[in-house]
């Protein structure tokens, strides 16, 4: 009896446990649809600081083939994975009747369904687990390139650098702040054309107050920024296939950003910065004010 007293005791126990330090499906119910996303997460999640990096794929994509693609913890161990799964949604460019899997393209799109899907997402992990707030990144190919465009317009005070791929995000030009941003493109895209991508490199220079640019190898050219926000570019002659090899220097770019306090990021939802000024009490009191908004963000969501 007491043996069996112990099992019982046992299985809630690890039903009770959240995550795991290994890759997990997990579910969220946002505005009544159930959602998914693979979560994967450094061993040391419940007891240390670390950065997450959220994943989009491209449209007709899902985020078992992007886990494969990206593979960011292979590449950054410390660090956090979430790899989204999308729903279906008319495509920009292709499949208007919206039969493959995607992610809104505008804010009010969907009636911002995927918006509130991250929003649900990161309160959760925060919840759960011991994220840094000052170290949050998103990247995507293509559909999921532009989703990230979309969060750098709407979400922009929560990250820390964007790195999309095989997209422009055109109409979302005029909506961005600085931030540092690594583009990865293919100079034959059929696609999201080149040119288009060019443009929004331009831009975003120009807005990041960038200096002339630093040859780093033949794909990879940097235009570095005196107010911490470089631009880094990975440019290949392929197409709009997704480049598994641009990984590495992307995640590269990454870590070596955390969210600062700026000017323009003002009130509760702008991150604290990685080495926050003044006390520990003031800094915990600030860290609680940004989960607060954003479990608001996810009970508004349910």
């Amino acid at each position: 009896m007491k043996k069996a007293t112990l099992l019982v005791y046992l299985l809630i126990a690890v039903a009770a446990v959240p995550l795991s330090a290994e890759p997990q499906l997990r579910r969220w119910t946002v505005r009544g649809r159930v959602r998914e996303a693979i979560v994967d997460l450094p061993d040391h999640f419940d007891s240390k600081l670390f950065p997450i990096v959220l994943v989009f794929h491209g449209h007709g994509g899902s985020m078992r083939n992007t886990q494969r693609q990206y593979r960011i913890r292979e590449h950054w161990p410390q660090a956090g994975a979430v790899y989204l799964q999308g729903l279906k949604t008319p495509g920009q460019l292709t499949d208007p009747e919206g039969n493959k899997t995607g992610w809104q393209k505008s804010a009010g799109d969907q009636e911002d369904r995927d918006l509130k899907f991250v929003d649900a997402v990161l309160a959760s992990l925060r919840d759960e687990c011991e994220v840094d707030d000052s170290r949050i990144y998103s990247t995507g190919h293509s559909n999921g390139g532009g989703f990230t465009f979309l969060l750098w317009a709407e979400r922009g005070d929560q990250f820390a650098a964007f790195a999309p791929s095989g997209s422009a995000g055109l109409r979302l030009r005029h909506q961005l702040k600085p931030r540092p941003y690594f583009h990865i493109a293919g100079r034959n895209d059929p696609l999201v054309k080149f040119s288009w991508q060019q443009m929004m490199i331009a831009h975003v220079r120009k807005l990041n107050e960038c200096n002339g640019p630093q040859q780093i190898s033949d794909r990879i050219t940097r235009y570095p920024s005196a107010g911490g926000n470089p631009v880094e570019t990975w440019i290949s002659t392929g197409g709009h296939r997704f480049p598994a090899e641009a990984v590495v220097p992307m995640v590269k770019f990454l870590e070596e950003h955390s969210l600062q306090q700026r000017p323009e990021d003002k009130g509760a939802e702008a991150a604290v910065p990685k080495q926050p000024q003044g006390s520990a009490e003031q800094s915990g009191a600030v860290r609680r004010r940004v989960r607060d908004v954003l479990r608001r963000r996810r009970d508004d969501a349910q």
